[in-house]
C-alpha cells in the first residue's frame, strides 16, 4: 500500500487515485532561461523517480511537466544577448532535453509551454473576474484578489494578516491589496506581448501553471509536484486561482522535493551558488551524479560536495563489481529482496532504505559468485532489476568501471600487459608479475584478480 507525504495535510496519507488505477501528475518544470543547474536535476530526478514507481506498482500514470518560456528573467537575458526570447528558449529547452537524458530521466507524457497555452490563461482570467476574485483596474494589468478566497496559506499555513506586516505596493501598481498578485502584465516598451481583453500583454508566471495543469489533466488531479522552494507563494497562488475558477478540489496531494545546498545556503541561480548539470558531469559520470540524487530521500535536503558525489561513486562501483563477470539472465531469486525494496519504496518513495536492500542483495551476490554461480546470477539480474526503478545499473559493468578511462590509457596496451602479467604467474615468475602491476598502477590501473582472470579499472 503506497504512501505519500502531503505537504497539504502535513500527514503521511494512503494513496488511492482520484479514478480508479488512473494517476493524473502535474510537476512544475523549467523556466528556461539558462541551463539547468543541479537543483533543477534534484527535481527532475525525484519526479522521475515517483514515475518509474507508479509505473512499476501498476498504475496507469499520465504524467504532465511544464515549461515557462515567458517571463521577466527570460526577457531580460535574451535583451543581454541580443536575440528575441523565443530563440533563447528555444536553445535552453534542446540543452535541458540533453541534460535530462544524460541523466536518464524518462521524458514526461506532456511538456506544455506557457506561450501555447495563453487563450485558457485569458479564459481563466476572465472567470475570476466574473466571480469576484480578480479585477483590471484599467492600466493593463489584471490582480487576483487574496482577501476574498477563504483558504488562502492552507497548503504553506501561512495567515493572510501575518503576510500583510510589511507588505506594500510598488509604485507602478495599480493593486487593492498588498497582497494581491498579478495575472496578466500589461505590455511595456520592448516586450513581446499578446492581445487581450485587457490590453496587449503577457500572463504572470502564476496562471501559467493554473491553466496547463487543468487544461491536461482537469479540473482536480491526484498529484501536483515541484521543488520546497515552490510551496510559497506559487503553489499557494495556484490553489487560489485554480480552487476560485472551478469550484473544485485543485491537486488530491501535494509533493515538494528538497533542495540541493552549498555551504548550507540553497543552490540558487540569484545567489550565484550553483553549479549546471553540464558542469558536474564533466567530472563525473552521469550516473554518479544521478545516485547522488536518488540515494537521499526526495523531501530531504541534499548538502553539495566532492565527497558526496566521491561516496556515490563508490557505492555504484560496488555495485558494478558485483554484477561484473557475471552473465546477464532473467532475474530470479531474491524475492525477500524484493519484498524489503517495495515496502521501503511505498513509504513515502523510501530510497535510502531502498538502496540498503541494494547493498544486502549485493552481498548475497558476492558470497554465492563461487559456490552457486547460476544463482548469482539471478539475483544480479534482480539487483538490474531493482536498480532500473532508480534509474541504474543497467550500464556494462566494466564500461561504467572504466569511464573516463579514454584519453588517460591505452585499453589495448592495458590489455596486453594483463596478459603478459597472467603468463608471468603461470610460469611462477612473481617477479616479473609484480613489475607488471606496479607497472599497471604507475598507469592508474586497479587490477583484480578472480579466478585465473584478471579485470581492471581506473584508479580514483
Amino acid at each position: 500500500m503506497l504512501t505519500i507525504y502531503n505537504t497539504l495535510s502535513k500527514a503521511k496519507e494512503t494513496f488511492k487515485p482520484l479514478d480508479g488505477n488512473k494517476v493524473r501528475m502535474y510537476v512544475c518544470g523549467m523556466t528556461v532561461y539558462d541551463y539547468c543547474h543541479l537543483g533543477h536535476g534534484r527535481s527532475m530526478v525525484a519526479f522521475d523517480l515517483v514515475t518509474r514507481w507508479l509505473r512499476k506498482s501498476g498504475y496507469d500514470l499520465t504524467y504532465v511537466r511544464n515549461i515557462t518560456d515567458i517571463d521577466d528573467k527570460i526577457i531580460n537575458r535574451a535583451n543581454e544577448n541580443g536575440e528575441t526570447f523565443d530563440a533563447l528558449t528555444a536553445r535552453m529547452i534542446d540543452a535541458m532535453h540533453e541534460d535530462e537524458r544524460r541523466l536518464n530521466i524518462l521524458p514526461p507524457d506532456q511538456e506544455p509551454r506557457a506561450t501555447d497555452h495563453i487563450a485558457g490563461m485569458h479564459d481563466m482570467i476572465q472567470t475570476l473576474i466574473d466571480k469576484g476574485y480578480a479585477y483590471a483596474p484599467g492600466n493593463g494589468d489584471v490582480y487576483y484578489r487574496v482577501g476574498k478566497f477563504v483558504g488562502y496559506g492552507k497548503l504553506s499555513r501561512k495567515k493572510i494578516e501575518d503576510l500583510r506586516i510589511g507588505a506594500r505596493i510598488e509604485v507602478d501598481e495599480a493593486k487593492q491589496d498588498p497582497l494581491d498578485f498579478v495575472l496578466w502584465k500589461g505590455v511595456k516598451p520592448g516586450e513581446p506581448s499578446w492581445a487581450s481583453p485587457w490590453g496587449p500583454g503577457r500572463p504572470g508566471w502564476h496562471i501559467e501553471c493554473s491553466v496547463m495543469s487543468t487544461c491536461c489533466l482537469g479540473d482536480s488531479f491526484d498529484i501536483h509536484g515541484g521543488g520546497s522552494d515552490l510551496e510559497f507563494p506559487h503553489h499557494e497562488n495556484e490553489i487560489a486561482q485554480s480552487e476560485a475558477a472551478t469550484g473544485k478540489q485543485y491537486a488530491n496531494a501535494w509533493m515538494h522535493c528538497g533542495m540541493i545546498r552549498i555551504n548550507g545556503e540553497k543552490m540558487s541561480k540569484s545567489l550565484n551558488n550553483f553549479f549546471t548539470i553540464r558542469d558536474v558531469l564533466e567530472k563525473y559520470h552521469p550516473e554518479v551524479v544521478r545516485y547522488l540524487l536518488v540515494a537521499s530521500h526526495y523531501r530531504s535536503a541534499i548538502n553539495y560536495s566532492e565527497d558526496s558525489l566521491r561516496d556515490a561513486k563508490g557505492a555504484l562501483e560496488r555495485f558494478y563489481h558485483a554484477l561484473r563477470g557475471l552473465p546477464r539472465v532473467a532475474a530470479s531469486g531474491g524475492e525477500a529482496y524484493v519484498e524489503r525494496f517495495s515496502v521501503a519504496m511505498n513509504d513515502d518513495f523510501g530510497t535510502p532504505e531502498a538502496c540498503a536492500v541494494l547493498f544486502d542483495l549485493v552481498r548475497e551476490i558476492n558470497r554465492l559468485r563461487e559456490s552457486d554461480p547460476q544463482a548469482a546470477a539471478g539475483l544480479a539480474g534482480r539487483l538490474r532489476e531493482l536498480g532500473d526503478v532508480l534509474g541504474v545499473l543497467q550500464l556494462e559493468a566494466d564500461d561504467f568501471l572504466r569511464a573516463g578511462a579514454e584519453g588517460k590509457v591505452d585499453a589495448t596496451e592495458v590489455e596486453a600487459l594483463i596478459q603478459a602479467r597472467l603468463q608471468a604467474r603461470t610460469d611462477k615468475n612473481w617477479a616479473e608479475s609484480d613489475r607488471i602491476r606496479d607497472q599497471l598502477t604507475a598507469m592508474g590501473v586497479v587490477l583484480e584478480d578472480s579466478k585465473g582472470t584478471t579485470t581492471w579499472r581506473l584508479a580514483d
